[in-house]
């Protein structure tokens, strides 16, 4: 245990400061802008945030979750990402170790937290996120599990399988049930897991969603689509099928001996 203190608390700092990070491409990205240029400043002012006032968490805290220069609030949204980045970051060192392997597993968390808050928020799955996953998440599996015959697979089932569900609800219903983005989103997760969890993630991710959708009528909320974007239900299901796909997929597979 002592042996991985060390590492898991490089991970976890790590994560809070890669979190900070996504948080600047959760609140650029869909509005087109660069995520390099210009530096830090507070939405409401525009004034730069100073280096000391750019810590993650602890300058949140100290500053009482305002901006020094305005005293404009601080969306509890940045200290919120910069946590649970960290949190996955530590969680995947559980799950993995100390290996090549996580590599890739922290850039598909990441990823993972981009799209589920900007889907959240503006209902879209931006194709600068998921096009250049898909492309990184096959390259990675050249060297990584699940390997690159899997991982193509992956690519195809999954963003196929969406794109016939949504193809064929667009010509019965004549609307559109689900977003390219959706399929690009889950071909990038096959492309980083592989085509069996891949379908679990859309297996769980429906189930997920159906459930949400069954109490938001029940409690006379409206209709699903209105509420919670698809792709927050596909990161959520992902990143299960990441740290537990494959014992889901054991006790599944031994009802049938």
């Amino acid at each position: 245990m002592m042996a991985d203190a060390l590492p898991l608390a490089y991970l976890v700092a790590l994560g809070l400061i890669v979190g900070s990070f996504l948080n600047v491409c959760i609140y650029r990205i869909p509005s087109g802008g660069s995520i390099a240029w210009p530096a830090s400043h507070c939405p409401a002012c525009k004034d730069p945030i100073r280096w000391f006032d750019n810590i993650p968490i602890v300058s949140f805290i100290v500053l009482g979750g305002r901006c020094r220069h305005c005293g404009a609030r601080i969306s509890f949204r940045y200290p919120a990402v910069e946590l649970i980045t960290a949190a996955l970051f530590a969680i995947e060192f559980w799950a993995v170790g100390w290996q090549p392997l996580l590599l890739p597993r922290l850039l598909f968390v990441s990823a993972l937290v981009v799209l589920f808050v900007i889907d959240l928020q503006h209902h879209i799955l931006p194709n600068v996120i998921t096009l250049p996953g898909i492309a990184v998440g096959f390259a990675l599996s050249l060297f990584f599990p699940p390997g690159w015959v899997s991982a193509l697979i992956g690519i195809v089932v999954g963003g196929g399988v969406l794109f016939l569900v949504a193809e064929a609800y667009y010509r019965v219903r004549k609307e559109e049930g689900l977003g390219m983005g959706d399929v690009k989103m889950l071909a990038m997760i096959g492309a980083f897991l592989g085509w069996q969890l891949a379908l679990l993630t859309l297996v769980l991710s429906s189930f997920a969603g159906s459930l949400f959708g069954v109490g938001l009528m029940i409690a006379g909320r409206g209709g699903l689509k209105y509420a919670l974007p698809y792709g927050t239900f596909l990161a959520l299901a992902a990143i299960t099928s990441a740290l537990f796909g494959r014992e889901i997929l054991r006790w599944y597979f031994s009802f049938y001996g």
